[in-house]
């Protein structure tokens, strides 16, 4: 880290207020953007969003500024955690925050304004500052796991934050359930680990001298992306749906499953037939 400057290099904080400090820059950006972004819907916000995420982190990695973030070398030599249940007490307390935060009268608005906007407004919700709301305090844990990864990684660079990694989060939400945090915990534990557990895919593998030519580099996200068309079209709302996870839940899940293929086989024989 040639380029940086001594006050950087030589800026030392505590862990938790590190994180609270880039949880709230975080937060503070996303009020500066969600002004002009939030005023547009459907496809044009997802659009605006994804190209201020851009021009961020072309800002960043841009030489102008070396002296804070690097450039296009980030910054290096970042301390490890030093415990392995560090991250995982400070996931459970972001959580417990974002369920408190859900089940109160600002999560009840939020809730009724992703259902139908319309009606949301007739009762009397203002849409913009509660979007806005809902906007900040998402980036402000977003910052809080971007510190995290940070730890995490040892080292953060610009070229990190690449589009692939928002559609990577966004699959994760989509295929837990929208409507549930106990459901993007499950998701995001699916994409990872699925990705990790196929891994043999792209191995050559060789049966009695013959060698098998799918087994290739690349195999293994084609497996995945057919694991999870699969999961979509069985769960069209996701694993959990709106729902969060209890026990009681889980058992019905597993006893619904014959069911679910049932329905589908019998679709699809009264498609052919007609």
């Amino acid at each position: 880290m040639n380029g940086i400057s001594d006050a950087v290099a030589n800026l030392h904080l505590p862990f938790v207020a590190a994180l609270i400090l880039g949880g709230l820059f975080a937060a503070l950006v996303a009020a500066l953007i969600g002004i002009p972004v939030l005023r547009l819907k459907s496809d044009y916000l997802a659009i605006a969003t994804l190209g201020f995420a851009e021009i961020i982190r072309a800002l960043i990695s841009c030489p102008q500024m070396d002296r804070i973030t690097n450039g296009s070398y980030g910054l290096k030599n970042i301390p490890g955690f030093s415990s392995i249940f560090t991250p995982i007490i400070i996931s459970i307390i972001c959580i417990g925050i974002m369920l408190l935060i859900i089940n109160s009268s600002y999560g009840r608005a939020f809730k009724a304004i992703r259902e139908n906007e319309i009606a949301a407004e007739a009762m009397g919700i203002n849409l913009f500052r509660h979007k806005e709301l809902s906007f900040i305090l998402s980036s402000f844990f977003t910052g809080i796991a971007g510190g995290l990864l940070a730890v995490y990684m040892r080292s953060i660079e610009a070229k990190t934050f690449q589009v692939s990694l928002t559609y990577n989060i966004l699959l994760m939400v989509v295929i837990g359930g929208i409507g549930s945090v106990s459901g993007s915990i499950i998701g995001a534990f699916l994409v990872n680990c699925g990705q990790e557990w196929l891994r043999f895919f792209d191995e050559p593998l060789t049966i009695a001298g013959i060698h098998i030519p799918l087994f290739r580099t690349g195999f293994r996200m084609v497996i995945f992306s057919i694991l999870l068309m699969l999961v979509v079209l069985f769960y069209r709302k996701g694993i959990m749906g709106n729902k969060e996870f209890s026990w009681h839940g889980l058992g019905r899940l597993i006893k619904g499953l014959p069911s679910r293929f049932s329905h589908k086989s019998k679709t699809k024989d009264r498609g052919g037939e007609d």
